[in-house]
C-alpha cells in the first residue's frame, strides 16, 4: 500500500509541474507533450541526418553509392578519427536550439538532444569503450560555467550505460573561435596541438574505442586535432558523433 501511495503521489506531483510548468518544443517554445521535444512543425523543418553518407565522415549523400563508399574529401586527406556521424544539418532551423544550450544556459536542453545522438550514433556506440568530449579551455569554461559538449556526454553516457570520461581531454591553450576563421586550412592550424591526454589517463587509454562528443561539426579540423592526440596517447580508434553539422556543397563521393 506504501508503494502504490508514493506511486500516486509522485505522478500527481509530476501532473501538477506539467500543469505549471508545460513541457516547450525546443525550437519554437510551443506547448508540447513530452520535454525535450519538437512539435510537428519544428519536426518536419529539421533537416536529420539518416539517409546516406560518407562511410567515414558522415557527409550526407544525395544518392546512395553504395556501401563503405567515402567521399572525394576523405580519400584525398583521409581524417584523423575513424567514423563520425551527426544528428542533422546545421542551418537555420537548428540554429537557435544549438546556440541557446551552448551560451544561453539551456541545459534543459541536454536530456532531449542526448536520445537524438543516442538514436543518431547507435551504430557507433556499440563498437566504443568510453565516451568523452570535445574539452573548452578553462578561462573559456569559467565564462561559460559548464562545457555543452560535456554535458551532452553525459547523459548520453547514462542513456546507453557507457563510461564517461570527462578529464580525458584537455585544452592546452585559449584559441581564437572557429568561427572567425577564413578557411578550412586555418581552422587546422588554429587547432594544432591544441589538446592533449593527461599523463594520468593514458594507461586506461592505452588500446581503447573512444566516442568524442561535440556540438557542431564544421569542417571537423576540431575533432581531428582532439582525436590525433587520443591516438597519439594510445587510443585504438577515435569516433566522432556531434548534435548538428555543417553541410556544404563538396565534392562527390568515390
Amino acid at each position: 500500500m506504501g508503494t502504490i501511495l508514493q506511486s500516486g503521489l509522485r505522478h500527481a506531483g509530476r501532473s501538477v509541474l506539467d500543469f505549471l510548468f508545460p513541457p516547450l518544443c525546443i525550437g519554437c517554445r510551443t506547448i508540447v507533450s513530452e520535454a525535450g521535444s519538437l512539435c510537428p512543425s519544428c519536426w518536419q523543418q529539421v533537416a536529420f541526418l539518416d539517409g546516406p553518407c560518407c562511410a567515414c565522415c558522415g557527409l550526407p549523400f544525395e544518392l546512395d553509392p553504395g556501401p563503405g563508399t567515402r567521399c572525394a574529401g576523405c580519400v584525398a586527406r583521409p581524417p584523423a578519427f575513424d567514423r563520425a556521424r551527426a544528428v542533422m544539418r546545421y542551418d537555420e532551423h537548428s540554429r537557435a536550439p544549438i546556440l541557446a544550450l551552448k551560451h544561453a544556459d539551456r541545459l534543459d536542453l541536454v536530456p532531449g538532444f542526448a536520445r537524438w545522438l543516442a538514436r543518431s550514433g547507435a551504430g557507433l556506440l556499440d563498437e566504443i569503450d568510453v565516451i568523452a568530449a570535445v574539452p573548452l579551455h578553462r578561462t573559456r569554461l569559467f565564462r561559460r560555467r559548464y562545457n555543452q559538449s560535456a554535458e551532452l556526454a553525459r547523459q548520453l553516457g547514462r542513456l546507453c550505460a557507457k563510461p564517461v570520461a570527462a578529464l580525458l581531454l584537455e585544452r592546452t591553450r585559449p584559441t581564437p573561435s572557429q568561427g572567425d576563421m577564413p578557411s578550412a586550412k586555418a581552422r587546422r592550424r588554429n587547432m594544432r596541438g591544441a589538446f592533449r591526454v593527461p599523463p594520468q589517463a593514458r594507461a586506461a587509454l592505452k588500446g581503447c574505442c573512444v566516442l568524442l562528443i561535440d556540438d557542431v561539426f564544421t569542417t571537423g579540423a576540431t575533432v581531428e586535432a582532439c582525436a590525433r592526440a587520443l591516438k597519439h596517447a594510445g587510443a585504438g580508434k577515435v569516433h566522432v558523433l556531434a548534435l548538428a553539422r555543417v553541410v556544404r556543397p563538396g565534392p562527390a563521393a568515390i
